[in-house]
């Protein structure tokens, strides 16, 4: 009997330099924003309302930023990640065009870096993912780490090559999307009063709200976006028969819960770094303080790029990020490095 299912590809199975083309472009429509708001907190007002985003200089609301970096993440998981034991983090992400309903995206992955573990058990691949509209322009770019298995244990091992990744994006280095104009921003619509200037370098600034995980919300929001990873669905493909969070719902958790307190960050267009600290289960209450980090002038009228550190954590309250033994704290979940637009 032929067999024509797709098993995923294992560590051995790639190649540095490889350039793998996903299958299935997304569609995206006004769909994605309402199902989004409903799994998320989310209510930023430039991804909320058309009418607050022609104020600040855009044809309309795009999509969330989040909702881009999502679908592009589900069409790599088939190709990268079906098979991982952990996705371990992120660099050297831009948003380079806004996505609106309507667009149609596809994505494409070059495998970068490879490094098999001392164990002989698995290896880390190394991929630059980029996600490209109906038009052929990339509208996001980052690339990733992910923990794979190998298929046999005995196998040769790939020569180790780690790629050199940036620490951190500079202002420079950041897409502002055309026409966006903050001199006539509504701070009363968008729901806070702080101006980028408001804040200080080092400022930390708790969310004090939390949501509490529940097993459907986290299986449907990773089938919203194709993601085919076996660990977020099947409690067999893991030794403890729990189903692992998908970490993308953390981060977009963690980035809802922000709007209390960093209401006027509104578009994310940089991600220098992040890192899923811990695995998240359902019955985890996710929490989220955040750190400002840098804050710079752009080229836009009134508009101003602030870095920002967003923890996401399962405590009662903030606690500290690591531990004396400079681990992350077991309680932290999620260490997201980013830039986001804001009005000066």
């Amino acid at each position: 009997m032929g067999n024509k299912t797709n098993s995923g590809r294992f560590f051995e199975d790639y190649r540095l330099g490889e350039v793998i083309a996903h299958a299935i472009p997304r569609s995206l429509s006004g769909g994605e924003r309402a199902l989004y708001q409903a799994l998320y907190p989310a209510r930023h007002a430039l991804y909320s309302s058309d009418e607050f985003a022609r104020a600040c200089g855009l044809p309309a609301s795009p999509l969330d930023d989040l909702i881009t970096f999502h679908a592009v993440f589900g069409k790599t998981v088939p190709d990268i990640s079906l098979n991982a034991v952990a996705n371990l983090g992120y660099a050297a992400g831009r948003w380079l065009a806004p996505v609106h309903a309507g667009d149609t995206l596809t994505a494409r992955s070059t495998v970068i870096g490879l490094k098999e573990n001392s164990n002989g058990q698995s290896g880390v691949v190394y991929v630059r993912s980029e996600g490209v509209n109906q038009y052929g322009v990339v509208v996001l770019e980052y690339t990733r780490w992910v923990m794979v298995k190998k298929r046999d244990a005995a196998s040769a091992p790939h020569a180790p090559h780690i790629p050199d990744l940036p620490a951190a994006l500079a202002v420079g280095d950041l897409m502002i999307p055309q026409g966006l104009d903050f001199t006539r921003y509504n701070f009363t619509l968008a729901g806070e009063a702080h101006r980028m200037r408001d804040y200080a370098l080092g400022e930390v600034i708790d969310h004090v709200d939390g949501v509490t995980l529940e097993e459907a919300e986290h299986m449907l929001a990773t089938r919203l976006w194709q993601n085919t990873a076996k660990v977020h669905f099947d409690a067999l493909s893991r030794p403890d028969g729990r189903r692992l969070i998908y970490g993308g719902h953390i981060i977009s958790l963690a980035r809802a819960l922000s709007f209390n307190g960093l209401a006027n960050a509104q578009m994310i267009v940089g991600l220098n770094g992040g890192a899923h600290a811990n695995p998240a289960f359902a019955g985890d209450t996710v929490r989220a303080w955040s750190e400002v980090l840098d804050m710079a002038e752009t080229s836009a009228p009134n508009v101003g790029a602030i870095r920002l550190r967003l923890v996401g954590h399962k405590a009662a309250k903030a606690g500290p990020l690591r531990g004396a033994d400079g681990k992350y704290s077991p309680d932290v979940l999620l260490d997201l490095d980013y830039w986001a637009l804001m009005p000066i």
